[in-house]
């Protein structure tokens, strides 16, 4: 495990904990942190976090080069040391890995070239930047021996499935109930990234329709009738739309109209029939169907999961 100051505690401790859980009926893991020069360093809230090992002296076989994600990974990626040290452990090590941030200081060190890869969602763009093949929506990707994990919480689910590949589904089932986390979950990132998730536009007709569209989803946005709010041609504006946003108009006004149906479903008690009329979706199935294709959950699933803790 590579740390580094500002860790995301959680971004470590997860993982770890996943593989001690392991060691239960019989060792199978060892874990040792490591750092440049081996001393402590700072990770979330202040805590310190004592090394075990130095990245610049090992020279033993590696099973799993796993580097860590927070809020330091930019420091991290620009240490031109660091690089270098994971660049030769990992020809030590059987696989690599980085979970949240910790994938942007991989592809800094050129191991992710070649690979899908996934981060948190708030740092695709990081990852895109370094010319990644990036998956936004994955929890995790493993791609050969290379395997990336989406924020936080997200290490512990790559670390169950480490497990499953060196020992099998039952054993990785055991330490989910254990640390009570689901196995797998449903549904991939956008359930947790519904909004902010379009790219900023320069151009400032498309802006100001984009702006339209969400502040009122239940129009009828068809292209032609986005066009002329852009004031261009059907065609050009659908060149434009297209290249702009990485989608088509149709696909962002579905997602604007899954957006606002998220806002519904979580503040309020109305029906799914009423929050489909509100956010532009002419029934609860076709609502049903959007959330299916956009965030790989229900709309009764995203309102269990997010409207509330169940501490009432």
């Amino acid at each position: 495990m590579v740390g580094y100051d500002r860790t995301a505690l959680l971004d470590l401790a997860g993982p770890i904990e996943v593989f001690q859980a392991a060691n239960y009926s019989e060792p199978r893991y060892e874990v040792t942190v490591a750092t440049l020069g081996g001393g402590p360093f700072t990770a979330t809230a202040g805590v310190r976090i004592e090394a075990g090992a130095d990245l610049r002296t090992l020279d033993r076989p590696i099973d799993t080069l796993l580097v860590v994600g927070g809020w330091g990974y930019d420091e991290a990626a620009s240490d031109a040391v660091l690089m270098t040290n994971l660049r030769r452990l990992a020809l030590r090590s059987r696989r690599v890995a980085g979970v949240c941030t910790g994938s942007v200081v991989l592809a800094s060190a050129g191991l992710l070239r070649g690979k899908k890869a996934t981060t948190h969602w708030a740092f695709t763009g990081e990852l895109e930047n370094r010319g990644v093949d990036v998956e936004p929506d994955a929890i995790f990707v493993c791609d050969g021996e290379v395997s990336t994990s989406a924020g936080v919480t997200a290490g512990i689910d790559l670390a169950l499935a480490m497990v499953e590949q060196d020992h099998g589904p039952a054993l990785a089932r055991k330490i989910a109930q254990y640390l009570v986390v689901f196995l797998q979950r449903s549904g991939g990132q956008s359930q947790f990234s519904v909004h902010t998730r379009a790219k900023p536009v320069s151009d400032g007709s498309l802006r100001a329709l984009l702006d339209d569209i969400h502040a009122d989803p239940t129009r009828e946005w068809t292209v032609p009738v986005m066009a002329r709010k852009a004031m261009m041609s059907v065609r050009h504006f659908a060149r434009v739309f297209s290249r702009s946003m990485g989608i088509s108009p149709a696909q962002y006004v579905e997602r604007a109209r899954v957006e606002a149906a998220a806002d519904r479903l979580a503040s309020t008690g109305d029906s799914l029939d009423l929050v489909a009329r509100q956010s532009g979706f002419g029934s609860a199935e076709t609502l049903r169907r959007a959330f299916l294709r956009v965030l790989g959950v229900s709309p009764g699933s995203y309102r269990a999961r997010f409207r509330t803790t169940g501490v009432a």
